[in-house]
């Protein structure tokens, strides 16, 4: 019997201590030495639009009064990091009998890709963006939403991206990297919590509750539109806050900003921070990086994304708001 117990209880303590030794990320964000200090410990995915960036070298160029060198090309990788290609991070769906394009992939689908990427099961995720400009942030903030609707906690994007890392004197590499098959699986669904839907705005919009609409204002006052929305303008009462506006402008890299700073832009901008807020752009893709600072730095738990954002709004034909387009 002593000896029974003993046993049981060493492999308790042995639990313990594995669980004590897992390494989990400091919080939403990362910055370069957190990463290059937990290295080995972290599963690295690159998520770029440029493929090819991903095994070229970074191209530079030399001030001439400073003899400084400053990035002018993305090129190459951190090391061991996983190339995943922004463009089958989403899917086409069939909702209400419309045919979709960039949402979010069902569970098992998104499992799917996970594995693909080799992402194992409670191993930290670190979620890296080109970082050349503000608009790239995007493409590490949809992945982390996805990610987080899915159950996933421990993911951290790192502020700066690529550039940043590069910026910091920090090596890349350009070799191939192939994942291993990764054993992830999603521990919860959260769309309800996360992901707003087309009726969830029509309320929204009937009560004058908050709609941050993240696109350009060009595109918000209804003086352009891509081609994945029908119909010109924003939804009516929606508060313009540009996505571009969720990293800093110039310098080396693109980097995250502080909290103060990110209230600040919303307040100026007329939209209450802690508020309920559903935020949306053309395809659910912009308005990634805004609820990523809403949800994630402002702690503001009511925020959502509307993943078909005006794409489906506006295949539904429900009401808009426009500046006059007459000549």
């Amino acid at each position: 019997m002593k000896t029974h117990f003993r046993f049981v209880a060493g492999a308790a303590l042995l639990g313990l201590a594995q669980w004590a030794l897992a390494l989990n990320v400091p919080g939403p964000v990362v910055d370069g030495e957190w990463l290059a200090k937990n290295r080995a410990d972290v599963t690295v995915l690159d998520v770029r639009p440029n493929q090819k960036s991903f095994t070229a070298m970074p191209e530079f160029e030399t001030d001439k009064k400073t003899g400084k060198k400053f990035l002018v090309e993305l090129g190459g990788h951190i090391a061991e990091a996983v190339l995943v290609d922004n463009k089958k991070v989403r899917v086409e769906r069939v909702i209400n009998g419309l045919k979709l394009s960039g949402m979010i992939p069902e569970r098992a689908d998104f499992e799917k890709l996970a594995r693909g990427w080799g992402v194992q099961a409670g191993r930290p995720i670190v979620l890296v963006s080109a970082g050349m400009e503000p608009i790239d942030f995007n493409e590490a903030a949809r992945l982390y939403w996805q990610f987080k609707v899915y159950g996933e906690d421990n993911i951290a994007v790192l502020s700066g991206g690529t550039a940043g890392w590069i910026a910091e004197g920090r090596d890349v590499t350009n070799a191939p990297v192939k994942p291993a098959e990764g054993n992830w699986v999603a521990q919860a669904d959260r769309s309800a919590e996360l992901t707003a839907s087309s009726e969830d705005v029509e309320k929204a919009m009937a009560a004058k509750s908050q709609l941050v609409d993240a696109r350009d204002t060009a595109t918000f006052l209804g003086l352009s539109k891509p081609g994945s929305v029908s119909t010109f303008g924003h939804v009516p009462g929606a508060k313009n806050v540009p996505t571009t506006l969720m990293s800093s402008q110039g310098g080396e890299a693109a980097r995250l900003m502080g909290v103060d700073t990110y209230r600040d832009i919303f307040k100026m901008s007329g939209v209450d921070p802690q508020a309920a807020t559903i935020a949306y752009c053309n395809t659910g893709h912009q308005a990634s990086g805004t609820w990523f600072v809403l949800h994630e730095l402002l702690g503001n738990k009511q925020a959502k994304l509307y993943d078909g954002s005006m794409h489906q709004w506006t295949l539904e034909k429900r009401a808009m708001e426009s500046v006059a387009r007459g000549k």
